[in-house]
């Protein structure tokens, strides 16, 4: 038998061996241990596990999974996306600075901006696509640099190489949200990222059920500080969710690829469109950071923004769509239709939104795994019928 290691796809279903929690019984999937404590059978030395605040045997199958597939040294389970982000910043101390994408999801902008400024952490945004603004902005308190590639929701790359020698070159941490990626498809840790994060709520658990963060940390130590402020905060995750996502993580090879395809082709139609401004996609070959996105990812994910002409009713755009889901959130089986001016990037004020390319003609798309042709199909239908009903009001798709 051959010693080799396996594709990633055989990764995603398959647990590590020490995983092996259930061996007794021979159950193929992770037990649920709904248990709060533990009882130890030491006065003088306790077990693996005494409260589950600190330690769930359900949730470090989960953490032990995704720190394997992101080649880090340690995995943490967060009750959400936003959790995990905001634990990794507070490794940060009064008195530090942050340099952030420009570009980034209005949860963690809102996060930035109006909590960590109360501990006296400061910030500043900047073009990550500009190693030299980047280099340029680096302060001497300057201890993170926090990236999103591609970013939410306009889909610019960022050099992650360039940046991670900067933050070296300047004794910086880096942290990266491979939300859109998943390690399927991007590996942070291997281009020197220091703690990877995902909003697991999407792609990762992939049908929309639960609310889940995670984080991979680069080190033991800084896992272990982590780990510290997780288990102080009590930002756990569940073991109902943590299986529940070791359940949809199985799956997404399959759905991310085939989700994948669809945006391309999808992205393609749109690019054609005449009543389509813009479309970002990495996918495209006139997208910006194209060479750059494939030099650094394995593939170019499932979510587009588009922007719509202004002949186009945005309002009977979205009553005209029959199949995505209207909906805050990405990443599922079921094709989600976002406006991120009232929805991912509510948070932000109109101007900071308008000087970040997110106009109120903007939409963000995650394909599903509908057949394409439907999709495309019932995009024209809409746009066709938001544009018409510009010159007739009483137009009715």
């Amino acid at each position: 038998m051959s010693n080799n290691k396996n594709q990633l796809e055989t990764e995603l279903i398959h647990a590590p061996s020490n995983l092996d929690v259930e061996q007794r019984t021979g159950a193929v999937n992770v037990p649920i241990y709904l248990s709060s404590t533990y009882h130890q059978e030491s006065f003088d030395a306790f077990g693996p596990f005494d409260y589950s605040r600190s330690g769930n045997p359900t949730r470090q199958a989960l953490e032990e999974k995704i720190a394997q597939l992101e080649e880090g040294a340690r995995g943490l389970a967060f009750a959400s996306g936003m959790s995990a982000i905001s634990s990794a910043f507070m490794l940060l101390s009064a008195g530090d600075h942050v340099l952030i994408s420009t570009d980034v999801y209005g949860g963690t902008y809102r996060f930035v901006t109006e909590v960590l400024t109360k501990f006296k952490i400061d910030h500043t945004f900047v073009d990550m696509t500009n190693l030299t603004e980047v280099n340029d902005a680096i302060k001497p308190n300057t201890k993170v640099i926090y990236i999103e590639t591609p970013s939410n929701p306009c889909l610019n790359i960022t050099d992650i190489k360039g940046i991670v020698k900067i933050a070296k070159a300047n004794d910086c941490l880096t942290f990266l949200d491979n939300t859109f990626m998943t390690p399927l498809y991007q590996k942070p840790i291997n281009l020197g990222v220091d703690i990877v994060l995902h909003s697991a709520t999407k792609f990762l658990s992939g049908h929309s059920d639960i609310i889940a963060g995670l984080a991979v940390t680069n080190t033991e130590e800084l896992g272990e500080r982590l780990a510290f402020i997780q288990n102080s905060f009590g930002s756990i995750l569940g073991a109902q969710d943590s299986y529940l996502l070791i359940q949809g993580i199985k799956t997404l090879g399959s759905r991310l690829k085939q989700s994948s395809e669809s945006a391309l082709k999808i992205a393609a139609y749109l690019t054609n469109h005449p009543l389509i401004n813009n479309v970002f996609y990495p996918g495209l070959p006139n997208h910006p950071g194209h060479d750059l996105h494939n030099s650094q990812s394995n593939g170019s994910g499932a979510v587009l923004s588009f922007e719509i002409e202004d002949s186009v009713v945005a309002k009977t755009f979205v009553e005209q769509i029959r199949l995505p889901v209207f909906a805050v959130s990405l990443g599922a089986v079921e094709t989600i239709l976002s406006y991120p001016a009232t929805m991912s990037h509510a948070a932000m004020p109109k101007q900071e939104r308008e000087k970040r390319g997110i106009t109120d003609g903007l939409f963000r798309f995650s394909v599903g795994l509908e057949h394409v042709d439907d999709l495309i199909a019932d995009l024209d239908h809409a746009l066709q019928t938001a544009s018409q009903q510009v010159k007739n009001p009483h137009v009715v798709g």
